[in-house]
């Protein structure tokens, strides 16, 4: 009878949604065992670059999520766009979620927590339960300051409208196995590499920091997600807009800053030495 409980149990916390939509991009990525080419490869990588460097990394997390710089607006809702075809919700839940695991993390009240192991914070919080799904008062509390803005309010909206256009671009340059490796391949490859940063970068690596929480500086993370896995020193200094502290530690993220700011396009760019820990949350709000 307790098996049988505790069954039910576990199938009613499944969040289907996120169950099936993980399923079908890994079955639809499937194909590119058999339709490679050196074009479709340049989708997947440069499509990964826009993505998952331009938009999740330096849009959501950088910028948007510990507000490391100030951009244009323009610019804030560019990467903000590019972020939304990584397929990890709209940007107003990705960031609220973000805010929160700092504000908990590898507690029972961070959504991704670590402290059970690799496989929750890779994909177990993503197809269970609800740690994404936010109310609006959970939202109000973690991201007042993009509620307030209505092109980020209507982005988060039609967050998916992005990958639609890419796929019919892709189709028309490529075909149908272009599509395969720059969209469905590219989402999986995001997925997993952004998820590495929730569990290899708190699980193994080193940690030059003591911030109370068990995030490593995992050099191997960091070269998938270009630079986002220098995450002790994330979370020792939030709102950097530096990861990669150390001359050896290569963050492609914080050079597209360094690029930015040379156009003219990044200012106020804060360093480890501007704030201490846990105060990015209410700098945002």
């Amino acid at each position: 009878m307790q098996s049988k409980l505790n069954l039910r149990s576990t199938i009613a916390t499944i969040n289907w949604r996120n169950v099936l939509m993980v399923t079908f991009f890994h079955i639809a990525a499937i194909p590119i065992i058999y339709t490679f080419s050196w074009q479709n490869l340049a989708a997947l990588l440069v499509g990964n670059w826009i993505v998952g460097s331009l938009g999740v990394g330096l849009g959501w997390h950088r910028l948007l999520t510990h507000r490391g710089f100030e951009a244009p607006k323009w610019l804030e809702y560019t990467l903000s766009i590019f972020a939304t075809m990584s397929m990890q919700d709209s940007p107003n839940k990705w960031i609220a979620t973000h805010r929160m695991h700092h504000k908990y993390v590898d507690t029972d009240l961070d959504p991704h927590s670590a402290r059970s192991g690799f496989w929750w914070p890779q994909l177990g919080w993503v197809v269970w339960g609800k740690a994404q799904d936010h109310d609006q008062a959970t939202l109000k509390k973690y991201i007042p300051d993009l509620l307030k803005d209505p092109i980020h309010r209507m982005i988060s909206r039609f967050y998916l409208v992005p990958i639609a256009v890419s796929a019919v671009i892709l189709f028309a340059i490529g075909g149908w196995s272009m599509v395969v490796w720059g969209v469905a391949a590219r989402v999986v490859l995001g997925w997993h590499t952004t998820w590495f940063v929730n569990s290899l970068s708190h699980l193994y690596g080193n940690r030059p920091h003591e911030t109370g929480d068990l995030s490593t500086n995992n050099w191997f993370v960091a070269i998938l997600t270009f630079g986002e896995g220098w995450h002790n020193n994330h979370h020792a200094f939030p709102t950097s807009a530096r990861h990669g502290l150390e001359w050896y530690q290569f963050d492609m993220n914080w050079i597209a800053i360094r690029i930015f700011e040379k156009l003219g396009w990044a200012k106020k760019i804060k360093l480890p030495d501007i704030k201490p820990i846990g105060t990015e949350i209410e700098q945002a709000a």
